[in-house]
């Protein structure tokens, strides 16, 4: 069953709202999901829509008519969805003091209830523990647990649904009980949801809707869910009511966490974040998250950006019936992400459906930087063509262009255990203010990934890294941005969802293929000098670095042969490509010598046995007078290289064209001057080689 979830958000009571029309009566909802009289026209999936607005000189009894819509109309309904919200609330600290400080007895009541209920748990669990009953009494205290956060309201709903993704923090029947706090929450009254429908969009209910369920299809912390059909073009849509009396609330929880956060900084010195901050950062999403109107305009950016993608699909949004605490939305069929079993009977795979997701996730957080920051698994669908949707928007944040490079560098220098570079990365990535000297923290980052990269960097899972920086973070005077731990929660939800799938999924593993394929083939000044400090180290070309990479790269669906490498083809003719030039022509007669070895050795080695001594002059080691070492060097360079090729020619989209542009570029002057270099280079090579040849004794050559 599908559903489009509620999220987290928030926002203060607003003083004023469009008063409700009146009518004579109202009447809930006819039965279950009823039909309308008429019948209603079969829509084409994609197909968009509009309104025309009713005649204002008389009761406003109707809704408006759904009509095929152009962009400007679009923009014009948006525009009237804005006006509905334009008393939504905003977080504000100060607002917040103003209004609980005022209150004492209510925050300290708060207070109390929250203390008592965990610690009231925390007791039991330390009973169970000590009576040997932890295992038996999981079941049990799971049930209490769910309950607990349910009760104590929609900030510790959140915790809860992050816990429900991390079977590497929970036992089993923790993530079971837990994963119903996504959309199968308490609800309330149905007859206050239409009532606030009704307010909030202006028109009656049976004039908006030919059928509608008469109670919620889900329900989650901030909202309740409900499956309609609009009456004028048959669209089927969930219509997201917010719950009442939601931004008193979670304004108080807020409140009372600015409070400990407070307390924290003063006094808690192993903790060198602001708590404060990052508290006022989660509230000003959340809050965001209580305007239906900016949740909204959320899924359209996202689905602009996301939903180019076949297997990656974005609800649309009716800007008619949405206002600041209704939103409505397509309807989206669809089975959670954490129900394997429903999605295998589906004939689809978890695992592949996880990838998609972490494919999505890379883009959403590397390449444009705008990301979904609250992906539970309520939150994320399989539907049965294989696509992978993506409801509730109102948590999103972004991640700045200097920060995505930096983590896309981040992992370059954790590859090639460049530790300085990586402690000089936390610049970049506003850790560390840039007066702060890195060079303590080098050992630090030494100690933790020598041990973890023991194995291989696919091999390492997410929380490893976050537990090992973590340990890092604690002991050096870091600053953790906002951002980034909005991607760490979004990340370990990631990770958490395969889990369940395969208890050996590996995060990264499954990321290196998107990495591979930025370095390759990204043009930005950053990324293109991040590959070349992957490729080359002292003075060397290292190919095993570029064939895995290509491998990787090619993994990625959206990988294009044809511009693998061409940013550092244009580096290497332009004004600042000296420095690689000369590595590069270091490297190209290397590859010649190897590949014209390789060649005339198996032209040797193809002649018939009686005429070898002929060639070879007598000598029993064949025609080159070359140590054992010298002789394998240069034949896996060569096949190396040849595979390098062959993974390029064999590429999906390979086109002979994409030579075409490496043409062009050597036809221009820098070209022919590094053409010319080369040449002389492999004159002098095949020059000392022959000399070398002819000075060694045929007795001597094996053993040089």
């Amino acid at each position: 069953m599908a559903t489009a979830t509620t999220t987290l958000p928030l926002s203060l009571p607003s003083s004023s709202r469009r008063a409700r029309p009146a009518r004579s009566a109202f009447v809930p909802v006819r039965a279950a999901i009823v039909e309308a009289s008429r019948p209603v026209p079969a829509l084409r999936g994609g197909q968009d829509y509009s309104t025309q607005q009713p005649d204002q000189s008389k009761p406003s009894t109707s809704a408006p008519v759904l009509v095929s819509r152009d962009r400007t109309q679009d923009m014009q309904a948006e525009a009237r969805a804005m006006a509905r919200a334009a008393n939504a609330s905003v977080y504000s600290p100060e607002f917040l003091s103003s209004r609980y400080g005022s209150q004492p007895f209510k925050v300290v009541a708060r207070a109390v209830e929250v203390l008592t209920a965990l610690g009231t748990f925390g007791f039991t669990l330390f009973l169970d523990q000590r009576r040997g009953d932890m295992d038996k009494m999981k079941r049990v205290r799971a049930i209490e647990l769910r309950g607990i956060l349910t009760r104590l309201g929609p900030t510790f709903v959140k915790i809860g649904q992050g816990l429900s993704t991390r079977p590497d923090l929970c036992p089993p029947e923790y993530l079971e009980e837990l994963s119903e706090l996504q959309d199968s929450l308490p609800t309330f009254p149905d007859a206050e949801a239409f009532e606030c429908i009704e307010r909030e969009l202006g028109f009656s209910l049976d004039s908006i809707y030919s059928m509608i369920s008469p109670s919620p299809i889900a329900a989650a912390s901030l909202g309740q869910v409900y499956k309609a059909r609009l009456k004028y073009s048959g669209q089927v849509v969930a219509v997201k009511v917010q719950r009442p009396g939601i931004e008193d609330a979670i304004g108080r929880d807020f409140f009372l966490l600015r409070g400990v956060g407070f307390l924290i900084n003063k006094y808690v010195d192993f903790v060198t974040s602001d708590v404060v901050a990052l508290i006022d950062e989660f509230a000003r999403r959340v809050y965001q998250e209580l305007n239906y109107v900016q949740e909204g305009q959320n899924a359209r950016r996202f689905r602009k950006l996301y939903a180019d993608k076949q297997d990656v699909l974005v609800p649309d949004i009716f800007w008619e019936y949405t206002s600041g605490k209704v939103l409505t939305m397509e309807w989206i069929e669809g089975v959670k992400l954490n129900q394997q079993t429903a999605i295998e009977k589906q004939g689809l795979k978890v695992l592949d459906l996880v990838n998609i997701g972490i494919q999505c996730s890379l883009r959403q957080l590397l390449e444009y930087g705008y990301f979904h920051a609250d992906p539970h698994p309520g939150n994320i669908l399989a539907t049965p063509e294989g696509k992978l949707a993506f409801l509730d928007f109102g948590m999103m944040s972004e991640t700045p262009e200097e920060a995505r490079l930096a983590i896309i560098g981040h992992v370059v220098h954790m590859v090639n255990r460049d530790y300085e570079a990586m402690a000089r990365d936390y610049y970049a990535l506003d850790f560390l203010s840039r007066d702060v000297d890195v060079s303590p923290i080098v050992p630090a980052l030494k100690n933790f990934f020598d041990d973890a990269l023991n194995s291989t960097v696919s091999e390492l899972n997410f929380k490893t890294i976050v537990d090992g920086l973590g340990n890092v973070l604690y002991e050096y005077p870091f600053n953790v941005p906002a951002y980034y731990a909005l991607i760490l929660r979004s990340l370990t939800v990631l990770e958490g969802l395969a889990l369940y799938a395969d208890p050996n999924f590996k995060v990264l593993a499954a990321s290196y293929p998107y990495f591979a394929k930025r370095l390759l083939t990204d043009p930005n000044p950053y990324l293109r000098d991040a590959l070349i400090e992957l490729l080359f180290k002292d003075g060397k070309f290292r190919w095993n670095r570029l064939e895995n990479l290509l491998v990787q790269g090619r993994m990625d669906q959206d990988f294009s042969a044809k511009e693998a490498l061409q940013p550092v083809l244009k580096l290497l003719l332009g004004p600042d490509g000296e420095e690689l030039r000369s590595l590069v022509i270091k490297e190209a007669v290397r590859v010649t010598e190897a590949i014209g070895f390789g060649a005339a050795l198996d032209a040797y080695n193809s002649v018939p046995s009686f005429v070898k001594p002929m060639i070879s002059n007598g000598s029993l080691n064949g025609p080159f007078k070359l140590s054992e070492g010298e002789r394998e060097q240069m034949l896996e360079l060569r096949d190396r290289v040849f595979r390098i090729w062959g993974l390029l020619r064999t590429s999906d989209n390979f086109d002979p064209s994409i030579l075409q542009p490496i043409l062009q570029v050597l036809q221009e002057p820098e070209a022919r001057v590094l053409g010319s270099r080369v040449a002389g280079g492999i004159t002098q090579r095949f020059a000392a080689r022959l000399l070398q040849q002819l000075l060694r004794s045929p007795a001597s050559a094996p053993g040089q």
